[in-house]
């Protein structure tokens, strides 16, 4: 089927924002932002209106239009699928729904090791999360080769504390003691969970993802201890995982990225991880983190999203001061997070287009 070869989809008109993954010049800083298909928008909201979360997830119709939403309003100079990270614990078979005011929540979270075995221990991607892929190949054509679709998945161990958490937590108290009481049921999750998100990223690949994120959005509950045993080898051998899978499938080699929320301390080992960008949160200072993270790997971010509640012309004083940070080359403008709720279309708008008309103009002077 098409699926598997490039030449169905629309030929790519912009194709800033992978260039400066890759390292290559760009004429301006490409930018884009996390859940920029989001209830900031008054359209998404009335998509969404009468739908369960989880169900619009399952929609590839419904997440094309999400996904397509922000683009007919703001020059961005890429699509992120409209998806959800927790989509892979229900694959391995747990029942996951959207509560109203507190968010996602596991109707039965992992407890005990002995509960290890209740999940899939084999998952078919195609059979669990094809609608993902199905999804991803419409937008795709949707987006009639006007800018790059990224594909992306939550990493192991955020994903480890969700299912154990059973929902969001200020202290990860309960997946935190399974690293230190359960190590090895611990690794045996969190290797069960590497497997599946290959999968998954490759197949999202062959549906027509051009670009991948990896979201480890709860590193910074972690130490650099923990986060070197329990984090980073599986967020290495995923990155390894999927180039050589993707080489076999005769897939193309896509850009990924890493972006480990609060993770300062791993920057360098997060620099030599296997992905060619890494995505910074608001806390560190671009100089640093280009120092720390070197020459030959891209840098993504990293603007405070609470920035966005500031007057327009505030918001463009604060973006080329970042750009000035980072540099305008082998660099891709972001927010350090993603965007909330409560947030003014116009400002992201001012957001986008102050990248885009300071870096034209340091890249002229």
């Amino acid at each position: 089927s098409f699926v598997h070869s490039p030449k169905g989809f629309p030929k790519l008109k912009n194709d800033t924002f992978l260039r400066a993954a890759r390292g290559e010049e760009t004429e301006h800083t490409p930018v884009w932002c996390m859940r920029q298909a989001g209830r900031y928008l008054p359209e998404f909201r009335e998509t969404r209106a009468a739908q369960d979360f989880f169900a619009t997830c399952r929609s590839p119709k419904l997440c094309c239009e999400l996904t397509l939403q922000p683009l007919r309003r703001f020059p961005l100079d890429a699509a992120i699928i409209f998806s959800d990270i927790l989509v892979v614990p229900q694959a391995l078979g747990m029942e996951v729904v959207m509560v109203p005011g507190k968010g996602p929540t596991f109707t039965e979270p992992l407890k005990e090791v002995e509960d290890l075995l209740k999940l899939r221990q084999k998952v078919d991607v195609t059979a669990e999360l094809g609608y993902v892929f199905q999804a991803i190949t419409l937008t795709r054509h949707s987006l009639e080769g006007r800018v790059p679709l990224i594909g992306f998945s939550g990493a192991p161990w955020t994903l480890m504390s969700y299912m154990i958490e059973g929902g969001g937590s200020t202290t990860m108290a309960k997946a935190k003691s399974w690293l230190y009481c359960h190590p090895e049921a611990s690794h045996r999750l969190l290797r069960l969970l590497a497997d599946v998100i290959i999968d998954y990223l490759v197949g999202q690949v062959a549906a027509g993802a051009q670009a991948l994120q990896l979201f480890e959005s709860h590193a910074g509950h972690l130490g650099p201890e923990q986060f070197e045993t329990f984090a980073l080898p599986y967020i290495r051998d995923i990155a390894q995982a999927v180039k050589s899978k993707l080489k076999e499938e005769a897939l193309p080699l896509v850009p990924m990225i890493i972006f480990a929320k609060d993770a300062h301390y791993a920057l360098r080992d997060l620099a030599h991880a296997g992905y060619e960008v890494v995505g910074l949160d608001w806390t560190i200072r671009p100089q640093e983190a280009r120092a720390q993270i070197g020459k030959d790997v891209t840098l993504q971010g990293n603007l405070d999203p609470c920035a966005l509640y500031a007057p327009k012309e505030k918001i463009g004083e604060l973006v080329k001061k970042m750009l000035e940070g980072f540099g305008t080359q082998r660099y891709i403008a972001n927010l350090g997070h993603g965007l909330y709720p409560d947030m003014n279309p116009e400002h992201v708008g001012a957001f986008v287009e102050a990248v885009h008309a300071h870096s034209r103009h340091i890249n002229k002077h």
